[in-house]
């Protein structure tokens, strides 16, 4: 069993994919429940299905654009 953290803290999960695969998503953890996680970065709004997910951990904010 993995940890969800927070909605609403920057994040990062990786989970499988249907080819068996794993990828990572990158954002705000908008939010979380038994069987979705929805996390918006900068590939647009990703539904992750609890039982693919990897790992998931927060991340410290987003460097400043220089």
């Amino acid at each position: 069993m993995v940890a969800i953290p927070t909605p609403g803290m920057r994040v990062v999960v990786r989970y499988r994919l249907p080819s068996g695969q794993a990828t990572d998503a990158l954002g705000m953890l908008i939010s979380a429940d038994a069987s979705t996680l929805v996390v918006d970065g900068k590939r647009g709004v990703e539904r992750i299905a609890v039982d693919t997910v990897i790992a998931a951990k927060e991340v410290p904010p987003a460097p400043a654009p220089r």
